[in-house]
């Protein structure tokens, strides 16, 4: 159960391309709840529950000129959707490609961390020889409930190998911290830390719906007044002359 855990970890860029959710920090209140549109790669809105705007993606459609300019080898890399990791027998990720991974956040880099917690993984398995070579050490996995969808909910232990994606928000703290991450997706849907002045740390996420399609208007600063086509149009018409 323990690779099944750590292969979940690598597997979200593979297992979905929007999400709809709500986000809280922890500790926090319903006060503090942002409701999250995301599309991959690189979409992102989000509200305050009452519908107030926080923030939407611009640019979406922007030239990428400059980027492929600079002639890095990072600017070549494929989206990881569009290259093949190693499976294990159960569909999960045991070994991820190099890609050109990353997720769009705003203001909090763990809310990044949690759509993709493979760092509480790595990239693929270590040898082993070397079992301390895991970024974190788990306690035996169990299956949970998590806002009605399964997850696998484990206490975890930071290792010598352990590097967050943001150290300032990481989703493993030190000490022990309680990781919940949703079986569907491949999302770190929980987390908090259980010892130490971090304790109560840590955050939690609701999966309100996977694949939906969206539209581009949905992430623009302005909208381009799209018609949605899952939408019934209605035509009014009028009398016979």
């Amino acid at each position: 159960m323990s690779s099944t855990f750590r292969n979940l970890c690598r597997s979200s860029p593979w297992k979905w391309t929007s999400l709809r959710f709500e986000y809280l920090e922890r500790p926090g209140t319903g006060a503090n709840l942002v409701r999250a549109w995301l599309r991959r790669p690189g979409a992102l809105r989000l509200e305050t529950p009452d519908g107030k705007l926080l923030h939407s993606t611009t640019g979406i459609n922007d030239s990428r000129d400059d980027l492929y300019v600079s002639a890095t080898r990072r600017s070549w890399l494929l989206p990881a959707h569009l290259v093949t990791p190693v499976y294990d027998g159960a569909g999960l990720v045991r070994r991820r490609p190099e890609a050109a991974y990353g997720e769009p956040s705003f203001g909090n880099g763990r809310l990044a961390a949690a759509l993709d917690p493979v760092e509480l993984a790595g990239n693929a398995p270590v040898p082993l020889e070397f079992p301390d070579s895991n970024p974190v050490s788990l306690e035996e996995p169990r299956e949970v409930d998590h806002e009605g969808r399964m997850a696998l909910e484990t206490v975890v232990t930071r290792g010598r190998t352990y590097v967050p994606l943001d150290p300032a928000q990481p989703l493993a703290h030190p000490g022990r911290t309680l990781i919940r991450v949703d079986a569907g997706t491949g999302v770190c849907v929980a987390s908090q830390s259980l010892d130490g002045d971090t304790a109560g740390k840590g955050h939690w996420l609701k999966i309100l719906a996977v694949d939906e399609y969206m539209l581009d208007d949905l992430f623009l600063a302005e909208s381009m007044n799209l018609t949605d086509v899952r939408r019934h149009i209605s035509w009014d018409i009028g009398p016979a002359a």
